[in-house]
């Protein structure tokens, strides 16, 4: 690997400075015209399930510079790690191949949420189909509660109607109610690579904790597995998204290393 050495450190490059903007942009716009005009953005420009009629292939895209506009730690979280490491990786390598970068990340982090969604849709409609035969209303609770937010309460043995009840709620989740915002996977691409770029450098975490950046990204891209596979009842975050980042990033990253352009 060629090593990169900018003539001088900018805490501000010039794309990072550029991402920042935007997304603050957009999250202020979010709150105004939705304020204003009662019109909700994120439903526009959020990514929804490639299967719905909501679906505009534009969102791979869009998705990155939206943010939760009733949390200011969403994009507050999000920018803060944009800022610290992005910053480091754009004066390592460049503006050109930041931003080649970060959109990789972030559409390949659409992508994987598309093909999450599509297995978490045929997972439970199977299990549904499997318990339906079942008049046992725990087992019916338990299937459901482990894949399906608040489809719960069943205290009759379970009929037909219930069983169409359930899958009408589950469609409705996917095809209208599903929808994917933030820059959190392109970040984690960022993380990643960070990670693999200086491995040995110390992060702080909660500015206290010292660990070496390379067990940081190990340590996280687990605990995301692990909460993707859990997917407990409640838990709005894509962790298969932020998986996919970091997964299309270390391609990436593998690839330029075997052309020997970093």
């Amino acid at each position: 690997m060629n090593d990169y050495r900018p003539p001088s450190f900018s805490m501000f490059p010039p794309v990072v400075k550029n991402l920042l903007l935007i997304n603050v942009v957009f999250f202020l716009g979010t709150i105004i015209i939705g304020h204003l005009n009662q019109i909700d953005i994120t439903s526009y420009l959020g990514l929804h399930y490639f299967q719905s009629s909501h679906f505009k292939i534009y969102q791979l895209v869009t998705y990155l510079f939206l943010h939760d506009p009733t949390s200011i730690w969403h994009i507050l979280s999000n920018m803060f790690a944009l800022w610290m490491f992005g910053s480091v990786l754009e004066n390592y390598w460049g503006g050109k191949r930041f931003i080649i970068f970060y959109l990789i990340c972030g559409i390949g982090a659409a992508l994987t949420q598309e093909v999450s969604l599509y297995v978490y849709f045929h997972h439970v409609n199977d299990a549904v189909q499997t318990f339906v035969t079942v008049p046992t209303p725990e087992n019916f609770n338990t299937i459901v509660g482990n894949y399906f937010q608040g489809v719960t309460g069943y205290t009759q043995p379970i009929t037909a109607e219930d069983r169409v009840s359930v899958l009408n709620a589950l469609y409705k989740f996917i095809m209208d109610d599903s929808n994917t915002i933030g820059a959190s996977g392109a970040i984690f691409g960022i993380l990643l690579a960070y990670g693999m770029s200086f491995p040995n450098t110390e992060i702080y975490l909660y500015f206290a904790i010292p660990i070496k950046a390379k067990y940081f990204v190990i340590l996280y891209g687990l605990f995301e597995l692990y909460s993707g596979i859990k997917s407990s009842t409640g838990d709005n975050v894509a962790h298969f998204a932020h998986l996919g980042g970091m997964l299309f990033g270390f391609f990436l990253i593998m690839y330029w290393r075997r052309k020997r352009s970093i």
